[in-house]
């Protein structure tokens, strides 16, 4: 087959070509890179036909280059975990990483870089398990240079999926998998992120020893240094923290989120710092455990049309959700046409209000509380706080200090 083409158009290089073999157990890294070296000369697509290719070392993606698969849209493969279903590689382009075994600081699988694309894969980890701890591996892509792109991706079984940090631009659209310890890691960004329709769900396996990892370590969005992450459509599920945001040494981030989620967790959301001119604005978002706002976050955070549901006990360990929304800090936070159900759920920690207010000022106004329990406390930090139109099932149950300056109107008692 000739190196240059496979359908007759200049710039599209099959790694068969180069000598790549999908038989699940041939080491491709050196027939894959070569193609992508070519592909480089002038910039070009790397195709790669539907089998199982094995890798033992790492790829890198020149500047202007496409790896792409055959999968048009993220394919999903739980078989696994669920009898008769797809399995990782029983079709289409699947790439078999075997290297780096318990060395999670290692060089990352793929190495993306400015305007380089990876498209249309399922990525697998044959060799990680799932009746033992999982294994560490480094993260499977890695986001560099300006414009680079994940999209139409399957990370199936990853123990760290995608390190987006130093880059500019990164497109992260259609992911769908199962990262064990980390989704994706975003820091360093200084023009606009745009993350998309990713999910993480445990579709490869539920046995104890990996959901015991993902419940008490595992967080599938980290969100540091960005000037102006958009993310659209995102969510997870029993990850310990659905979505932090830190400051990883290069300071913390401004974002805002629309249709997110996460489900299932001890944390939802926990904003440790965010930018003090801008923060986190989540919208139509729904939430299943605690949205802490940590005392070291001076950023605005405000959450409009959102959900928020309590989680009960878990298996692993997890008494229950206490508070639904833990304000701290030295920040604002609004939040607004939101509804709560099922707190309190802790049995060691008894009395919990839906809201905790000890952050420097607050506005809790047209949201709806379920459930006839303590509804909101102020406490003492707080210095501003305003809970106007609500409508509280039962009885208003709002606790405050004798130093709060808390203003109350306008809200409603359901019967």
């Amino acid at each position: 087959m000739s190196e240059k083409t496979i359908f007759d158009r200049e710039g599209v290089f099959c790694v068969s070509g180069f000598g790549a073999v999908a038989d699940g157990m041939s080491d491709n890294t050196d027939a894959f890179q070569k193609a992508l070296d070519k592909a480089g000369e002038k910039g070009g697509i790397v195709f790669v036909p539907p089998g199982k290719y094995a890798f033992d070392g790492h790829l890198t993606v020149p500047v202007d280059v496409t790896l792409e698969g055959t999968f048009a849209c993220v394919p999903a493969h739980n078989g696994h975990r669920d009898a008769k279903l797809p399995e990782p590689g029983s079709a289409g382009s699947a790439l078999l990483v075997r290297g780096d075994r318990n060395n999670e600081g290692g060089e990352p699988f793929i190495k993306l870089n400015t305007n380089s694309t990876l498209k249309g894969f399922c990525i697998y980890y044959p060799k990680q398990r799932d009746d033992a701890e999982p294994y560490p591996y480094p993260y499977t892509v890695a986001m560099r240079g300006k414009n680079p792109s994940v999209l139409d991706v399957e990370l199936v079984n990853p123990y760290n999926g995608i390190d987006a940090t130093g880059n500019e631009r990164h497109f992260i659209a259609r992911v769908y998998g199962q990262p064990l310890r980390r989704g994706i890691v975003m820091d360093g960004i200084t023009d606009i992120g745009r993350v998309e329709d990713v999910h993480f769900n445990p579709w490869w396996s539920m046995k104890p020893a990996v959901m015991e990892i993902m419940t008490k370590y595992g967080e599938a969005f980290v969100i540091g240094r960005t000037d102006w992450e958009y993310m659209v459509n995102c969510f997870s599920i029993f990850y310990q923290v659905g979505f932090r945001f830190c400051d990883m040494g290069q300071g913390p981030a401004n974002a805002v989120l629309t249709h997110c989620g996460h489900d299932l967790a001890p944390y939802s959301v926990v904003v440790e710092q965010t930018q003090p001119h801008a923060g986190v604005s989540f919208s139509n978002s729904q939430f299943m455990g605690e949205f802490l706002i940590k005392d070291t976050n001076k950023g605005p955070v405000k959450l409009t049309g959102c959900g928020f549901w309590g989680v009960g006990r878990m298996d692993w360990g997890y008494n229950g959700t206490p508070v639904i929304i833990n304000m701290n800090g030295d920040c604002h936070v609004i939040v607004n046409g939101c509804h709560f159900v099922h707190w309190d759920c802790d049995s060691e920690r008894r009395g919990s209000p839906a809201i905790r207010v000890n952050c420097r000022s607050a506005s809790i106004s047209s949201c709806y509380f379920s459930d006839r329990k303590k509804h909101i406390s102020v406490e003492e930090h707080n210095r501003s706080c305003i809970i106007t139109g609500n409508a509280f099932e039962g009885e208003e149950m709002i606790d405050k200090t004798e130093t709060s300056r808390v203003e109350c109107g306008f809200n409603t008692v359901l019967p």
